[in-house]
């Protein structure tokens, strides 16, 4: 069984999959970087490409991923919008939702030039909570688990979600 994380960007999946990875004694992959390392920045494929063709790569890598077993992976944030990408996850892990207030996500994102979804929109703060209510509803369907992540350290998190793991 997989653990994968899901949830809005900068709500700490990267940070948190590690812990768990160190944590379980399994391998972590991170699915923006995995997508970074094969085509470059998601900026440049979002800006010379378009969003579609990256959600294409984001399939292909998940095609990849699930057939494997024991693996902590760290989604990006749109990835499990894509219901085919939810499902080919959920043959072979648990999927937990990482679930942040808007203020802990925007203190988080805000600085951060790389997001291409908030990239030069000049409303950052307007368009993650645009975000944010269009994603919620979705993560929550797919999630085997939520795990509220505020006021937690990344140690609390991943100790909470291996310990539901173990459940599930």
């Amino acid at each position: 069984m997989n653990i994968v994380l899901c949830g809005m960007m900068g709500v700490g999946k990267s940070t948190v999959g590690i812990r768990i990875a160190e944590l379980t004694r399994r391998r972590w992959f991170d699915t923006d970087i995995m997508i970074s390392d094969r085509h470059g920045r998601i900026s440049d494929i979002f800006e010379y490409y378009g969003e579609a063709h990256f959600r294409s790569l984001e399939t292909d890598i998940v095609r990849e991923l699930a057939e494997q077993d024991g693996l902590v992976i760290s989604t990006g944030g749109g990835l499990v919008l894509q219901p085919e990408n939810a499902e080919l996850l959920k043959r072979n892990g648990k999927i937990f939702f990482m679930r942040a207030s808007f203020e802990t996500l925007l203190e988080r994102v805000r600085a951060d030039e790389s997001r291409p979804l908030l990239k030069d929109t000049g409303k950052t703060a307007e368009r993650l909570g645009e975000l944010l209510a269009w994603r919620t509803p979705i993560y929550e369907a797919v999630a085997d688990a939520i795990i509220d992540t505020d006021g937690k350290s990344a140690d609390e998190v991943a100790g909470a979600i291996v310990a539901l793991a173990e459940k599930l």
